[in-house]
C-alpha cells in the first residue's frame, strides 16, 4: 500500500507539473513535438518512480525518422509509461475519446497532437480514422492498441478491425510490437502498484503498399501472429536474468 500512495502522488505531480509545461509550450510549438517529449519525460519519472526496469529488444529494426503504425498488445496502465519513456521515435497515441476528457491530461494529449477515436458512432470513427491516415501519410508514426482496451486476465483479447482499416488506408508499415510484465504491475481491475519488470519486442515492419480491405483479416493475423510468438522470447531473456 505505501507504494501504490507514493507512486500515485507521484502520477499526480508529474502530470501537473508537466501539463503545465506544455501549456506554457504550447504557442511555439504548434505540432507537438516538444510536448511529446515531455510525455516520454512523463512516462520515464513514472516508471522511476516505481523502481520499474524495462527490457527493450529490436530498435534495429525501425528506422527513426519513417513513419509507421505501431501495433501493441495492451496489458495495463503502464504499458503507455513503458512505451513512452523507451520508444525514441515522435508518435502520437490513436486513444479513445474519453482519455481527452480527463482534466490536464486530456488537454496535454491534445496539444502533443494525440488523436482521438470516438467508437460512440460509426460516422465519427470514421472521421477518426480519416485525419489519422493523414497524418501518418504526412510523417506521423502512431501507436494503436488494437485490442481496443486492456486485457482482463493478462491474455491477449481479439483484435479490432479499426487500426487495420488505418494502416490500409495510409499505406505505411505495421510495426508488431510486444509488451508484458505490465499486467503483473497494476492490472486493469485495480489501482495497485507493484513493482515489476517490463519487456518491449519491436518486431520487423510489416509492408501495407498495395494492401485492400479484402486483405485485412490476413494482414490481422498476420500481425497477432507476430506479437504472440515474441512472448516466448521475453520468457527467456527473464529466465537469463534471473
Amino acid at each position: 500500500m505505501p507504494r501504490t500512495i507514493f507512486v500515485w502522488s507521484c502520477i499526480a505531480v508529474f502530470t501537473l507539473v508537466l501539463g503545465v509545461m506544455s501549456f506554457l509550450t504550447f504557442p511555439f510549438d504548434r505540432r507537438g513535438k516538444a510536448v511529446h517529449l515531455y510525455a516520454r519525460l512523463w512516462g520515464w519519472l513514472i516508471l522511476l518512480a516505481n523502481g520499474v526496469k524495462v527490457r527493450v529488444r529490436g530498435l534495429g529494426n525501425i528506422e527513426s525518422k519513417r513513419p509507421y503504425i505501431y501495433m501493441c498488445n495492451h496489458l495495463g496502465s503502464f504499458d503507455i509509461f513503458a512505451l513512452l519513456a523507451y520508444l525514441p521515435v515522435q508518435f502520437r497515441w490513436l486513444a479513445k475519446v474519453e482519455l481527452f476528457r480527463i482534466p490536464i491530461l486530456g488537454w496535454a494529449m491534445s496539444t502533443a497532437g494525440y488523436i482521438s477515436l470516438d467508437r460512440s458512432e460509426r460516422k465519427r470513427a470514421y472521421r477518426s480514422i480519416e485525419i489519422a491516415a493523414q497524418k501518418i501519410r504526412e510523417g506521423t508514426s502512431v501507436i494503436i492498441f488494437p485490442e481496443g482496451s486492456r486485457s482482463l486476465d493478462g491474455t491477449l483479447q481479439p483484435f479490432m478491425k479499426g487500426g487495420f482499416t488505418l494502416a490500409i488506408k495510409a499505406g505505411v508499415p505495421i510495426v508488431p510490437t510486444t509488451i508484458d510484465g505490465t499486467w503483473e504491475i497494476m492490472p486493469r481491475d485495480s489501482l495497485r502498484i507493484r513493482k515489476g519488470e517490463i519487456g518491449i519486442v519491436i518486431d520487423r515492419p510489416i509492408e501495407t503498399t498495395g494492401l485492400a480491405m479484402k486483405n485485412r483479416e490476413k494482414l490481422m493475423k498476420d500481425v497477432e501472429e507476430r506479437i504472440r510468438a515474441n512472448f516466448p522470447v521475453m520468457v527467456r531473456e527473464h529466465r537469463d536474468v534471473a
